[in-house]
C-alpha cells in the first residue's frame, strides 16, 4: 500500500474512533442493539487508538498522528477522570461492597471471608441459593448483625435496617418465581439511606447482536421505582448486567451518580473486560470504585466509597 493511502486509512480510522467514543449515542439500537453492544465495551476503544498510534509512528505518518488527536481527546474527555487517583473525601463516607457470588460457587465460606476483609459498611450479594445462603449468614453475621434476603439477593449491614421489602423488577415474560430485587432503609450515622439490591436479567451476544430486551425492561421498572423513592439518599448495588455507558441502563444512570474514579472491570473474573457490577447513588457521590481479589465466583467483587450529603464550596463533606 502506498504511503498516501496508508495515511488516509489511519486518518479515517482515527476519525471513526473519535466518532464512536464521542458520538456513540447516535449508533442505532434497531439492528441487534448495536448501540448498546458498542457502549458495553466503549473504554476499549482506547486500545485501538494506541495501536493506530504505533502504526502511524512506525510509518512516520504526520497526518495520521495529527488525526489521532481527535480520538485521544474524545477518550480522555469520556474516561480520563477514571484514571485519576481517589480523592480524600473524609467524613460522611460509607464503604459499600457488591458481589455476584455465583450460584455455582464451590467455596461460599471463603468468599464470605474475602468480603469481610474489605471492611464494608454495606455488603450486597446476588445469586444466593440453597445451602450457600446459610453459609453467608453464618460467616458474615458477627460483623454484620443486620441483614435481609429477598429472593436471590441480600443485603448485610453494620447499621440497623429500619424496613425492608421486595422490589418487583420481573419482566413480563418471566415466570412468577423470579425474584431479584429488594429495598431496605438503613439507619446510618449520617441519616437514613434507601439501599437497593438488584440483579437484572442476563444478556446474550450472538449472531443477531445483543439480546438485552428483558434486562432493559427490568432496568426501566427499577428506574421508575427509584424515581418514586421518598428517602433522599439512595444507594443502588447490584449485578446490572451492563456498563454505565450502555443506554440500556439510562433509566438508572440518568438519575443516579456513577463512580468518579476507577474502571474496576468485574466480569468475567478470569479476564475482566467490563464492569457490570455497579454501585450507584443519589444525593451522594461514588468517589472511587475498585475490584477486590477473586473469589469462587465468575464475577470479581467491587467496593466503592460513597460520600453522603451535599459538598460545600470547599469540596469537603458538610459536618
Amino acid at each position: 500500500m502506498k504511503a498516501g493511502k496508508q495515511e488516509w486509512l489511519i486518518t479515517g480510522l482515527a476519525v471513526l474512533m473519535a466518532g464512536v467514543v464521542g458520538l456513540h449515542g447516535v449508533i442505532p439500537n434497531s439492528l441487534g442493539r448495536m448501540g448498546s453492544l458498542v457502549e458495553s465495551f466503549l473504554p476499549w476503544c482506547g486500545v485501538v487508538v494506541v495501536l493506530l498510534f504505533v502504526v502511524a509512528l512506525s510509518r512516520r505518518s504526520g497526518v495520521g498522528l495529527v488525526a489521532l488527536l481527535l480520538p485521544v481527546g474524545a477518550w480522555v474527555h469520556s474516561f480520563g477522570g477514571l484514571l485519576l487517583p481517589p480523592t480524600d473525601v473524609g467524613a460522611r463516607e460509607l464503604v459499600v461492597v457488591q458481589h455476584n457470588v455465583s450460584d455455582e460457587n464451590p467455596d461460599p465460606a471463603g468468599t464470605a471471608r474475602a468480603l469481610l476483609a474489605a471492611g464494608g459498611d454495606l455488603v450486597a450479594l446476588e445469586e444466593l441459593v440453597g445451602p450457600a445462603l446459610a453459609v453467608y449468614e453464618d460467616v458474615l453475621g458477627a460483623d454484620y448483625p443486620h441483614h435481609v434476603v429477598r429472593g436471590t439477593v441480600g443485603l448485610w449491614s453494620k447499621y440497623p435496617i429500619r424496613e425492608d421489602q421486595l422490589v418487583d423488577i420481573r419482566p413480563r415474560a418471566f415466570e412468577a418465581g423470579w425474584s431479584r430485587g429488594l429495598r431496605a432503609v438503613v439507619r446510618t450515622p449520617y441519616g437514613d439511606v434507601a439501599a437497593y439490591v438488584a440483579h437484572l436479567p442476563s444478556v446474550r451476544v450472538g449472531v443477531r447482536g445483543l439480546a438485552s430486551s428483558p434486562r432493559d425492561e427490568s432496568a426501566r421498572m427499577l428506574g421508575d421505582i427509584v424515581r418514586g423513592e421518598k428517602v433522599g439518599a439512595v444507594i443502588l448495588m447490584g449485578d446490572l448486567n451492563s456498563t454505565v455507558d450502555d443506554r440500556g441502563l439510562h433509566p438508572l444512570t440518568s438519575q443516579l451518580n456513577v463512580a468518579e474514579r476507577g474502571f474496576a472491570f468485574s466480569y468475567p473474573a478470569a479476564l475482566p473486560v467490563a464492569r457490570i457490577d455497579q454501585i450507584l447513588a443519589r444525593s451522594a457521590g461514588v468517589s472511587h470504585v475498585r475490584t477486590l481479589p477473586a473469589t469462587g465466583s465468575d464475577h470479581l467483587p467491587v467496593a466503592a466509597r460513597v460520600t453522603l450529603g451535599p459538598l460545600p464550596p470547599s469540596g469537603r463533606p458538610a459536618p
